[in-house]
Parts: C-alpha cells; sequence; structure tokens
C-alpha cells in the first residue's frame, strides 16, 4: 500500500493549551469501541469520573459536553485530563486524528491536515515552495490501481501543475483550472455570495460577522485580488483540490469540486484582501483565522459541500 502526504505535514504539532480554538470545544466527540471498552475498564476515581461523561447510544458513544460545549476532560488549562491521567494512547480515536484527514484508493492511502485547526491552517498558508508529496509503500499487498481512479489522480496533477505555475498570475491559473474542467469563472458578486453562505448551517455566531463583511466587500472583490496573497492562494487551491477532488470519483462532481476550489480559494483571498484593506495590514493571525472559520463552517457539514457543488 502506497502512504501520500504533503511534504509539510510532518512539521505538524498540535499547539495544545495554546490553540485558541480548541478542537476539543464545540464538537461532538465520538468515542469508538476499543477506546470505550478501555474507559469502561478503567479503576478508580479517574475510571467513574470518565464513565460519568460517555454518552451511550445503544453501540455509540460520545463524551457529553459541558458548559460551553467543552470536552468534560478539557482541564482550565485548556489541556487534555485524559492525555494526563492515561496517556497519549488512551485519546479515542477521533482526538487522535484530528485535524488529519483521509482520503481512501484501492492502492493508496492520502492524509492531509484539515485546515479547521489553526496550527494546521499557518503550516499551510506559510508555506512558501510549492507543495510536494511524500510517498512511502509499506510492501503490502495491495488490488490493481482502479482505472477511474487512476484517471482522476492524473486530472488532479495536470490542475496542480496549472496552479503551482509561478510564472503566470494566480488568477490566471486559477481560470486555467476551471477551464480544464470545462467551467466557467463564476460572475457572483460578494454580496451574493454571502446570501447564499447565510443559506448553509451555521456553526460559530462569528461566521455571521465574516458574512456581513463579505456582503459590505466591493463588487469586483474575487476579480482584482493582491498578486502579494498570489502564494497564499497558491496554497489554499492545492489544499482544496487534494482534498476534495477525488471524491467526484464516488458522485461523478469532479468539474464541479475543482470549481469549488477554485471559489472557495477566491473568497477567502477577498476576505483577505478586504480585511487588510479595512486594518491596514492583513496579518497572519488574520488570515489563519479567516481560513480556520471557513474550514470549520464548510468542510466539516456533508450539507453545506454539497449545497455549495450545486451552486458550482
Amino acid at each position: 500500500m502506497i502512504y501520500v502526504t504533503p511534504d509539510y505535514y510532518a512539521q505538524f504539532r498540535c499547539i495544545a493549551g495554546d490553540c485558541r480554538h480548541s478542537c476539543c470545544i464545540g464538537w461532538e466527540i465520538d468515542i469508538d469501541p476499543a477506546s470505550q471498552a478501555r474507559y469502561e475498564a478503567c479503576g478508580g476515581a479517574f475510571g467513574q469520573r470518565l464513565r460519568a461523561n460517555i454518552l451511550r447510544d445503544g453501540e455509540n458513544a460520545c463524551f457529553a459536553l459541558g458548559e460551553g460545549e467543552r470536552c468534560p476532560f478539557l482541564n482550565a488549562q485548556n489541556l487534555c485530563d485524559i492525555y494526563i491521567h492515561m496517556g497519549e494512547d488512551a485519546l479515542c480515536q477521533i482526538c487522535t486524528d484530528h485535524p488529519r484527514f483521509r482520503n481512501f484508493f484501492t492502492h493508496r492511502t492520502e492524509t492531509g491536515l484539515g485546515l479547521c485547526c489553526e496550527a494546521a491552517a499557518a503550516l499551510i498558508l506559510t508555506k512558501q515552495s510549492p507543495v510536494t508529496w511524500v510517498e512511502t509503500d509499506d510492501g503490502a499487498p495491495t488490488e490493481e490501481p482502479d482505472a477511474d481512479e487512476e484517471a482522476v489522480l492524473a486530472a488532479r496533477d495536470e490542475l496542480y501543475a496549472l496552479v503551482q505555475d509561478r510564472s503566470r498570475p494566480l488568477q490566471e491559473r486559477l481560470d486555467a483550472v476551471l477551464g480544464r474542467c470545462g467551467m466557467e469563472p463564476d460572475d457572483r458578486t460578494p454580496a451574493e455570495w454571502a446570501e447564499i453562505y447565510r443559506s448553509l448551517e451555521r456553526l460559530d455566531p462569528a461566521w455571521d460577522n465574516v458574512l456581513d463583511a463579505l456582503a459590505d466587500a466591493p463588487e469586483q472583490l474575487f476579480e482584482v485580488l493582491p498578486a502579494t496573497l498570489d502564494t497564499v492562494g497558491e496554497q489554499l487551491a492545492v489544499y482544496f483540490l487534494y482534498r476534495h477532488f477525488a471524491d467526484g470519483l464516488d458522485d461523478g462532481l469532479c468539474p464541479e469540486r475543482a470549481a469549488f476550489a477554485v471559489h472557495a480559494t477566491r473568497l477567502l483571498m477577498g476576505l483577505m484582501a478586504h480585511t487588510a484593506m479595512e486594518d491596514g495590514a492583513l496579518s497572519v493571525p488574520d488570515a489563519v483565522e479567516l481560513a480556520r472559520m471557513y474550514s470549520s463552517e464548510i468542510e466539516y457539514d456533508e450539507e453545506n459541500i454539497n449545497t455549495l457543488l450545486e451552486q458550482m
């Protein structure tokens, strides 16, 4: 089996208590069966605390979120008491994996880091060189590569090459991606897109403030993007293509998924440019926060993604 990661993947480190938006707040935390069995068998006072904070629904289990939708094991220092009392290997699978995502194919598994994590977003947005891919092969036998998979992965490689062609302005590169997939550039205004996003399910009230800013932005926001954001935009576009394009194997929407990657990139670049105009400059934390919020609101809600694909 071949395992693929972006070249920045190994640099990722959870910043734990320094995180401004802990993944242990506001998310339902499912407990996998192996972890549940370990928690049920844990002795002493901590074992009692574990079991008292698990909600069970048949074979499914999750932690009962407390005040402010905090995980009951997230302490006052925003550190995990399960990690502290039982060690890293006692974390349930979702806590071990987050913010990683995986795409599975017959002969390879691709792993990436989700933008919803501010540490991952900072790593992606501040990368200056083009992303490359690290492949390892564990030698385990696999099925023959599927022809449809091979075709989609080859097409995605072509889109990477278009996005990473730094001899051209990013706007031209993004239009080239659309052209390669037979899609037209979108001509809707920021205000029109703000209304579309307001129709989606929303998690964080702060996202409403971002949509208000989008609605008030100049109509040409997506057309006149500063070249200073080209590298950030390139990394965003590669990220969205890596994460979402091959899912078209399941729904037949590869062109729409490419258009989504272009749209999400232009939207975030436009929001970053608008923030810079309003604040006089764009800080890395501001850029990271916009990307993190977008990812949390959109990428982790399948209905939101499907609605946007319909809009493409």
